[in-house]
């Protein structure tokens, strides 16, 4: 194993796997063939990653998470404690329907709440936070909050997790890193100027 990548004695890393450097895999985790770990990733204790999930750089995945086929997470996602993805619609024990596995996509910098449950085949966008216990079942815009079973939208919120306030003329500030945001046609987006 890579000298750069620190795995606990407990954890099982099949073969296949990629795995970047400074990612650190705790207690009980089981890294599966063929999936593919970024750089300074951390993997929380009792963490499972199925074939083929793709994961970015600096993606942390709390304790009891298990990262279904499927599931592409970009860089820098929060995955919270016991949060659950599915890869199948219709499951049953007796029908195989690992060819019907539906893409899930975590864009950048999103973060999902503890316990909360999302339903295969949909799009997180970036830097979009789901509340802890929420149930997700369609897509989520960049920066929405989504809160409740069924999630619904209950805001916006900038790229440090503060609840963002947006004036008449559509602009927010985010009161933590002082950086503004424009909310155009239900849109939101960073103010990269001015």
């Amino acid at each position: 194993m890579d000298k750069t990548i620190s795995a606990h004695p407990s954890a099982i890393i099949d073969e296949g796997c990629s795995i970047g450097a400074g990612t650190k895999i705790w207690h009980f985790s089981h890294i599966m063939h063929n999936c593919v770990i970024g750089e300074n990733c951390n993997l929380g204790q009792n963490v499972v990653v199925s074939p083929e999930v793709r994961l970015g750089n600096n993606v942390k995945v709390q304790n009891n998470v298990s990262i279904y086929t499927g599931v592409v997470c970009e860089d820098d996602v929060f995955l919270g404690p016991s949060m659950v993805f599915t890869n199948v619609i219709n499951p049953r024990s007796a029908v195989n329907r690992k060819s019907e596995y539906k893409k899930t996509y975590v864009r950048k910098g999103a973060s999902i709440g503890a316990n909360a449950t999302i339903i295969c085949g949909i799009e997180i966008g970036a830097f979009a936070f789901i509340a802890a216990g929420a149930v997700v079942t369609k897509d989520v815009p960049p920066y929405a909050l989504v809160i409740g079973n069924p999630a619904r939208q209950r805001g916006w919120i900038s790229e440090y997790g503060q609840k963002l306030q947006f004036d008449a003329s559509g602009l927010a500030i985010c009161s933590e890193s002082l950086e503004k945001y424009q909310l155009r046609n239900g849109v939101v987006s960073k103010v990269t100027h001015g």
